[in-house]
């Protein structure tokens, strides 16, 4: 009997231990496990900021990375092919609101006094064919530009030829043309100050439309010339330089330009380049006879002189 009982005894004792082994084991591989575990996200957190911050400067990888995801959907992008719409649609918005207004000059019958504005299709055609190899236009944009312009002459009564050069001296036929003062479209209008008058052609955006960037310039201009007393002294006011003595050339391109065109529009054939015409310049002359190269400053505009006087430019045009 007392045999068993130390057996027993003996038997527990050895159970306790074997548990105690066991429980021992177990907090081992717990902690182990743990341990293991915070290595293992420390490193995918760490490697987790650096890919982040390498795809923060380099975006490309961000898109390589993706297309590598198994669970990435395989979308293919769709290709949208980019209609242009027709060059027709250039002068729509303005055509409309043309149309809307009672007894336009348009549908009014053609007068003696109209022809010398509008021409002969034959004029019209030479005109657009030497603008559009001087200034590489397509010949049809080109065409479009030359009808507006001698549609706009015959409501402005101004000739269409100045037109045209006042375009090509300010933008080189470039519609979508802007400077660093604002000025916008073929004729470089300011809409800033001019918004007025591009309200009645559909608003601020038409400022780039050819045909409203054409009339509201050819509208400009033709007060300019009223006031001015001559087409010189309009073209002075137009680039902004009314006060100062002279407009550092501009006037002289325009009218050069404006008298090849009148040239073409006769059959004559004017070549398509030119060298560039000398800017007059004011000079200073010695007691000797001898000129100064340098210009008068306080009476000769540089061109940042005349971005600097689209001010006054600006406020003269406010009231008309």
């Amino acid at each position: 009997m007392l045999s068993r009982l130390n057996q027993a005894s003996l038997f527990l004792a050895q159970t306790g231990a074997q548990s105690r082994e066991w429980t021992v084991l177990a907090r081992k591989a717990v902690k182990g496990f743990l341990t293991t575990a915070h290595r293992t996200l420390l490193l995918l957190g760490s490697g987790a900021i650096v890919a982040l911050c390498m795809m923060f400067f380099n975006p490309t990888l961000a898109d390589r990375l993706k297309a590598l995801s198994p669970f990435a959907e395989s979308v293919k992008p769709q290709v949208v092919a980019a209609i242009a719409p027709p060059l027709t649609n250039l002068m729509d918005a303005p055509a409309k609101l043309l149309a809307a207004e009672p007894a336009t000059s348009a549908t009014q019958p053609l007068t003696a006094g109209d022809l010398k504005y509008i021409g002969t299709p034959q004029q019209q055609q030479r005109v657009t064919n030497w603008l559009s190899k001087r200034y590489h236009v397509a010949a049809n944009a080109t065409d479009m530009l030359v009808a507006a312009s001698y549609s706009t002459a015959r409501e402005t009564k101004l000739d269409p030829l100045l037109i045209l050069a006042v375009m090509c001296i300010e933008s080189g036929l470039n519609p979508f043309a802007e400077s660093p003062m604002g000025a916008q479209g073929l004729m470089q209008v300011v809409w800033k100050v001019h918004h007025a008058r591009f309200d009645q052609m559909g608003g601020v955006q038409a400022a780039l439309n050819p045909v409203a960037n054409i009339r509201v310039g050819a509208l400009i201009l033709r007060d300019f010339v009223a006031r001015g007393g001559s087409v010189e002294a309009g073209l002075k006011s137009y680039v902004g330089a009314a006060a100062f003595d002279n407009d550092a050339g501009y006037g002289a391109k325009v009218l050069a330009e404006y008298h090849r065109l009148q040239e073409v529009s006769m059959g004559k054939n004017v070549p398509t380049t030119f060298t560039p015409i000398a800017t007059t310049a004011l000079k200073q002359h010695s007691s000797d006879g001898e000129s100064d190269d340098k210009p008068q400053p306080q009476n000769e505009p540089n061109s940042a002189a005349l971005d600097a006087k689209l001010a006054p430019r600006e406020s003269q045009i406010a009231a008309l």
